[in-house]
């Protein structure tokens, strides 16, 4: 089952987990969710949302089921799904799913580019996420640091990373 706006048109530390276990799905085939970060709004300083709209995060102020796509280091796109609610900056960005593992492999390997920026996450798009009944519990989730934003001071420490416990590395 297609998952909704309304699936993201949540606070995005609700969402996070409740990502846990569903599927990332592209012409190529689909991948199980099994890590996913946070980043929230214009107080969190690993947030690109930290000095408000501009041309390059304007869709993490859009509404809600839209991709965030962005190049990181001058080679990497990042794929971030924007979670509500309104117009709350807020995005998840997919680190990991069943058998790519880092966030630039698995944009490398199914081929996201910046043409997917801002674009609705649904099936016109070849690019969405899908409900396929894995039921993942909260005891299988681990809450940790999340990774490469040192530059953030406390907002690094935060515990926004989600991963299902037995695919970490």
């Amino acid at each position: 089952m297609l998952l909704t706006p309304s699936f993201f048109d949540r606070p995005v530390l609700d969402v996070c987990p409740d990502l846990l276990g569903k599927f990332l799905v592209t012409k190529q085939g689909a991948w199980m969710i099994t890590e996913v970060e946070a980043y929230d709004w214009v107080d969190d300083l690993a947030s690109h949302a930290r000095h408000g709209k501009t041309d390059r995060n304007a869709p993490m102020f859009w509404e809600p089921w839209r991709r965030y796509v962005y190049l990181v280091y001058g080679m990497y796109w990042m794929l971030n799904i924007v979670t509500g609610p309104g117009e709350h900056p807020s995005a998840i960005l997919l680190r990991w799913v069943e058998s790519l593992a880092g966030p630039g492999k698995l944009t490398k390997h199914l081929e996201i580019s910046k043409k997917y920026n801002g674009q609705l996450a649904d099936k016109k798009t070849w690019l969405w996420i899908e409900d396929r009944g894995v039921i993942v519990k909260k005891n299988q989730i681990a809450c940790l640091p999340r990774i490469g934003i040192d530059y953030a001071g406390e907002w690094a420490k935060k515990e926004w990373r989600f991963l299902i416990k037995k695919y970490s590395i």
